[in-house]
């Protein structure tokens, strides 16, 4: 791959003038220079490192989950950054990923290869198209159970429970 295409735009072959779908080895292939990498549906998806502010909420929610998993004994929360592959064309890294114990088997030596229970997305401003409609949408087509949107600068957390394929905003 010569060159990486910014904000989710298709790679083109340029000789057949064709969209080219990435896989999860390309994605191995990718630079590390504080860029967060992600394929969704094959399309490359480049948004700079999170803020101060970003990674302050992120910790801060995540405490008060591990606590209440660790005290309830319900399974694991990671943080970002974790490969979540949901197949081989869609790898994204979720802010924060729950897995219940009786689905630790999804838990593997490259990353969490399959739907989690949970996954939490924390908005930035360079995120926030992906994470409220294309990461919405990938998460549901794969059966992610839960998906929770943190908005910081609103002070908004926006609870979804996927329901007959859809996901349904909670607490109305």
């Amino acid at each position: 791959m010569k060159s990486i295409q910014k904000r989710g735009m298709p790679m083109a072959d340029p000789i057949k003038n064709r969209k080219i779908l990435l896989t999860y080895e390309d994605y191995l292939s990718m630079p590390n220079d504080r860029n967060r990498y992600e394929i969704l549906g094959g399309e490359l998806v480049v948004t700079p490192s999170p803020s101060f502010g970003h990674q302050k909420v992120s910790r801060n929610l995540e405490f008060v989950l591990f606590a209440y998993i660790k005290q309830h004994n319900l399974g694991e929360i990671i943080d970002a950054p974790m490969d979540v592959i949901l197949d081989e064309t869609t790898v994204v890294q979720p802010d924060i990923i729950f897995i219940a114990k009786d689905r630790y088997g999804i838990i593997k030596k490259r990353g969490i290869e399959g739907s989690p229970d949970l996954l939490i997305e924390i908005l930035s401003p360079s995120s926030l198209r992906f994470d409220k409609i294309s990461k919405m949408q990938i998460y549901a087509k794969y059966g992610v159970k839960w998906y929770w949107i943190v908005d910081p600068h609103g002070k908004t957390l926006e609870e979804y429970k996927l329901e007959e394929g859809f996901y349904n905003l909670q607490g109305l």
